[in-house]
């Protein structure tokens, strides 16, 4: 069966779609829980230690506190408290912190650092799973033992007020509340005010036990403009006077008879210098958490605030509160909490979390008792019964007391050390899961490079002998063979595995698809290596001819120099260096061959080299071709120092953030106007008349719209009284980037069904590729345009003076528009942390919170460069009429190849690190990217696959 190489390189994408995400549900690990369904009981708990046979308690000690309230500021760095802007924007909080009955702690936050799962490892205890990063858009119930479910058991009354992912997450288990959404980050004022408005009447009533507030507006104030923006100060003043209008009313209602009342301030996660979050950056994982009660003894200064694990404060609030320990946390007690309660109650709360957290060992570790937290544990038990007996005998000696803090320091040591070995056994790999998901995308990968001398060739098809390999007895034996070990597996591992527990029927088609795919690749690799008289592929692919050129060889190394940059884990995070360097060293490999282009070689009587000018010399071209590539160094050399990315430099100061500051809003508006009227200018002469009108408009909103939401300015502008959320500007753009998309699809339909016209579908394709640049141009921040207007630019004249005029073939323009991409992908500030995604872009124009739109937004945003690159090649290769017929099939399948060799090598190497120190901070969210940048890869490829046609001849 014969199939362009469109086709076949859209089909190979789709299936390594299928292995890549299979590999991921192997990957990412189901977080260590509890084998048991139940949720923990107090009747459950064990007795206390004791040595002998005489009576012990079997019950939990007294409550420390009568009331909780929890105040959660979304957001919440722990500089904003214990640092300089505590001390200006945050008095009270900051009086309390330094003289106030008062415990102060720097809790530390796990990656991923969003919204969800921080509040699942609050709650819980536990340690989410990295893949939470993805549902966090979507939260489901909690089914799992939490602290919100032990209080509403135990009879306790909860109201809440604040981010909606709460109600999702514990649905019926408040008996008041009121949800608002976390991702309309353009609100940072009626977001708090929705849930300050219930707090007067509230904390007037006597019906509640627990009160929970989550305020997402410092978030939404870092996401907007950063942690240094103006508007954080006002926004911590308002936080503190919440604060001390709570404090003030729990003072109010303590009586002497009555338990006190316990007042926590926390943050989910912090932000980064960026104001984003989701990484492993000291800014984004350490927030404040400080706990305020008459029960703690009133400091007298300032004191360095002690680290905690922020999944520590769920076993203390249960244990606080007399409620039993979620069984899934991996946390210990924070010892200071309890330090005025009896030597007794010490041990007995410490001997309650040794035993929780040494079932959920057992449970999780299968050589746990070779565990060194698990043994200690043991020995301070059996201590521990020791000290009851002398306890209960009555013995009052000094002896008792030190043999006591001897018991507790045996406690404490056995809890840290069983919450580190739980805290280092995130979960469980799926590994038969990877490995069907590793051979998924290796079988891609070697169809691909099997098939390159006919993908590639003047037909630009690809002859798939798929009968000869599906009716063969080996395919037979193989699907035997398969399905034997996919029954051996399920029926012997130890864990479950995604595919064990998948229906009979589905696997069954997975097995297939396996075995069809290995039986393709050896009978296509032994018709290729065992040609038997056929003809040679050179005959068929004139490029082989001359061999490879020294752009082939820098094209070919730098592509594979990527791929094994990515074992360490600096290069990861350091990505873009990699990109800049490539992309400049592309740029000086071109001007070479400009040089000989109009500077033809040659030798003369005396061996001398002179050049010889040739005809063209005499033009204003050639002069333009010889700046091309010095013009696009001198923009990539602007471009890097816009935004400072990856990590080890990222908190330098950069361009960005001195024009996003509020004294140089002139210099950001007057850059924005720039970058708008060129970005026109270079747009508008492919487009039709009406679409060149709707895109001046289009571009005049985008600026009216940042003008709305205050980040530049009309000169008539002069106060920011009249600044809006811009909803009505960006809807006006989106009008426009609707029509001229209307527009260029009409024309392609017209060109592809009505009447085979290659410059009706040219002026379509160009039409699409504006409607797009609008888009960005609305998505991108104003400080971002200059990197949309440079790469337009660096686009035009490569097109017009390189790429037609060097002859260079649709591989090649296909190589350096994916080098391009990738590089624009980091000039607009992106890496490989997931705090660098721009959320906010996901919300231009929307007054709530719609998933989809959102989504689809925030992704284009991210990815922009790639994409524009990526439909600018489609426009250009189309627009080659001399080209056309094969032009775009082997850009397609360029496009397949230059994606699969980084995932393919990717999935090995996280695989075989997937052990390393730094593999959820630096290795998983580098992942996570491949994983999308496939998918948006794929899209890629299939609008490739549909404006390509096979034509008989040219058009």
């Amino acid at each position: 069966m014969k199939i362009r190489s469109s086709v076949f390189a859209s089909l190979c994408l789709l299936f390594e779609i299928c292995g890549i995400a299979l590999f991921l549900r192997g990957f990412f690990p189901v977080p260590v829980k509890s084998s048991f369904t139940s949720k923990n009981k107090v009747s459950d708990l064990p007795a206390e230690p004791l040595t002998g046979n005489g009576p012990n308690m079997s019950n939990m000690p007294p409550p420390l506190f009568k009331r909780v309230v929890i105040v959660l500021i979304d957001g919440l760095r722990e500089d904003f408290v214990f640092g300089t802007k505590g001390h200006h924007f945050m008095p009270y909080t900051r009086h309390l912190v330094e003289r106030g009955s008062s415990l102060s702690f720097v809790a530390k936050a796990r990656p991923p650092t969003v919204t969800m799962p921080r509040i699942k490892a609050l709650m819980t205890g536990s340690i989410p799973g990295f893949i939470d990063v993805v549902v966090n858009l979507n939260s489901q119930a909690l089914l799992e033992d939490n602290l919100i479910w032990q209080a509403k058991a135990a009879g306790k009354r909860i109201i809440f007020y604040g981010d909606d992912t709460w109600v999702r997450l514990f649905p019926k288990h408040f008996l008041e509340y009121d949800g608002t959404t976390s991702f309309f980050v353009s609100d940072y004022t009626e977001v708090d005010n929705n849930v300050t408005r219930h707090l007067d009447n509230t904390l007037k009533r006597d019906d509640w036990d627990m009160l929970i507030l989550h305020y997402l507006g410092l978030d939404h104030i870092g996401h907007l403009s950063g942690p240094h923006s103006s508007l954080v100060g006002p926004k911590l003043i308002e936080m503190d006077n919440i604060l001390k209008k709570i404090h003030a009313s729990l003072i109010t209602k303590e009586t002497e008879e009555s338990l006190p009342n316990l007042l926590v301030l926390c943050g989910d996660h912090g932000m980064s210098e960026t104001g984003s979050h989701g990484g492993s950056s000291d800014p984004e994982v350490k927030t404040p958490l400080v706990l305020i009660s008459p029960a703690f003894k009133r400091k007298t200064a300032m004191e360095k605030p002690d680290t905690v694990e922020q999944v520590d404060l769920a076993p203390t609030l249960a244990l606080a509160l007399g409620l039993p320990i979620s069984q899934n946390s991996v946390g210990h007690l924070i010892p200071p909490v309890f330090h005025e309660t009896s030597l007794r109650d010490q041990l007995r709360f410490l001997h309650l979390n040794g035993f929780q957290l040494s079932c959920l060992l057992k449970d999780s570790i299968p050589a746990y008792e070779k565990e060194e937290g698990y043994e200690q544990f043991h020995v301070a038990e059996k201590s521990h019964g020791n000290w009851m007996k002398l306890y209960l005998e009555g013995n009052a000696s000094e002896i008792l007391s030190n043999m006591g803090k001897k018991v507790l320091k045996q406690y404490l040591d056995a809890l840290k050390a069983m919450s580190s070995a739980l805290s280092r056994q995130l979960g469980k790999y799926d590994m038969y899961s990877m490995i069907v998901g590793m051979i998924f995308i290796f079988q891609v990968l070697l169809l691909l490079l099997l098939v390159m001398p006919e993908a590639l060739s003047s037909a630009a098809s690809v002859e798939l002998p798929l009968g000869t390999a599906l009716l063969s007895l080996p395919f037979y034996l193989l699907f035997l063979l398969c399905t034997s070990m996919h029954m051996l597996v399920c029926t012997s591992a130890e864990s479950s595995c995604y595919l064990c527990g998948l229906p009979w029927s589905i696997a069954l088609a997975i097995i297939t698809v396996v075995s069809a795919a290995l039986c393709l690749l050896v009978t296509m690799a032994t018709q290729r290596l065992v040609p038997e008289g056929r003809p040679s592929s050179k005959s068929h692919n004139s490029s082989d001819a001359g061999g490879f050129s020294e752009l082939d060889i820098l094209l070919l190394m730098g592509t594979l120099g990527h791929v094994f940059s990515l074992a360490a884990s600096s290069f990861i995070e350091e990505e873009h260096q990699t990109w800049y360097f490539l992309l400049n060293t592309l740029c000086l490999a071109v001007f070479q061959d400009v040089c000989r282009t109009y500077f033809r070689e040659r030798k003369g009587p005396a061996d001398e080299l002179c050049y010889a000018p040739t005809r063209e010399d005499t033009s204003l071209r050639k002069w333009l071709a010889l700046l091309t590539p010095l013009l696009t160094l001198s923009c990539c050399r602007l471009l890097r120092s816009l935004n400072q990315t990856g990590v080890q430099w990222a908190h330098l100061p950069d361009l960005g953030h001195w024009l996003t500051s509020a004294e140089h809003k002139v210099a950001l508006s007057l850059l924005s106007t720039a970058s708008l009227a060129l970005i026109f200018i270079l747009v508008q002469h492919r487009c039709s008349l009406v679409s060149k009108i709707a895109l001046a408009l289009g571009l005049l909103g985008v600026y009216s719209y940042r003008a709305a939401v205050g980040n530049v300015q009309f000169p008539w502008q002069q106060d920011l009284r009249d600044l809006s959320k811009g909803t009505v500007e960006a809807r006006f753009v989106y009008v426009f980037v609707l029509g001229i998309l209307f527009s260029g699809v009409k024309d392609l339909l017209r060109s592809q069904v009505v009447t085979v016209d290659a410059r009706l579908k040219s002026r379509g394709l160009w039409e699409v590729y504006s409607g797009l640049v609008l888009l960005a141009s609305l998505l991108f921040r104003p400080h971002n345009l200059p990197v949309l207007s440079c790469s337009l630019l660096i686009q035009t004249a490569m097109r017009q003076f390189i790429w037609r005029e060097q002859q260079y073939d649709a591989a090649q323009i296909t190589i350096m528009h994916y080098w391009f991409g990738q590089a624009f992908f980091y000039f607009q500030g992106n890496s490989n942390n997931i705090a660098t995604v721009d959320i906010s872009a996901g919300f231009v124009g929307l007054e709530t919170y719609v998933e989809a739109p959102a989504i689809f937004l925030t992704a284009f945003n991210t990815y922009t460069g790639p994409l524009l690159w990526a439909c600018h090649l489609v426009c250009y290769l189309s627009s080659e009429y001399d080209r056309s017929m094969t032009a775009m099939a082997h850009g397609c399948y360029c496009f397949a190849l230059l994606r699969s060799i980084p995932a393919a090598a990717y999935v090995i190497l996280v695989t075989a690190l997937r052990y390393h120190l730094f593999i959820w901070s630096v290795f998983s969210p580098k992942l996570l990217y491949e994983a999308m940048h496939t998918l948006v890869t794929t899209a890629v490829c299939l609008f490739f696959t549909v404006m390509d046609q096979n034509h008989s001849s040219k058009p």
